[in-house]
C-alpha cells in the first residue's frame, strides 16, 4: 500500500487532463462554429 497515493494521484491527474482537454476543445469548437454561416453547417 506504499504506492497507493502515487497511483491515486496519477489517476486524478490523468482524468483531470482529459477533462481539461475536452472542455478546451469544446469551447474552441463553439467559437469556431460562430464563424461559419448557417447554410454551411451540415450538422444543423
Amino acid at each position: 500500500m506504499q504506492n497507493a497515493g502515487f497511483i491515486f494521484a496519477s489517476y486524478v491527474l490523468t482524468i483531470g487532463a482529459i477533462l481539461l482537454f475536452a472542455v478546451v476543445t469544446l469551447r474552441r469548437a463553439k467559437e469556431s462554429a460562430k464563424l461559419v454561416e448557417d447554410k454551411n453547417k451540415p450538422w444543423i
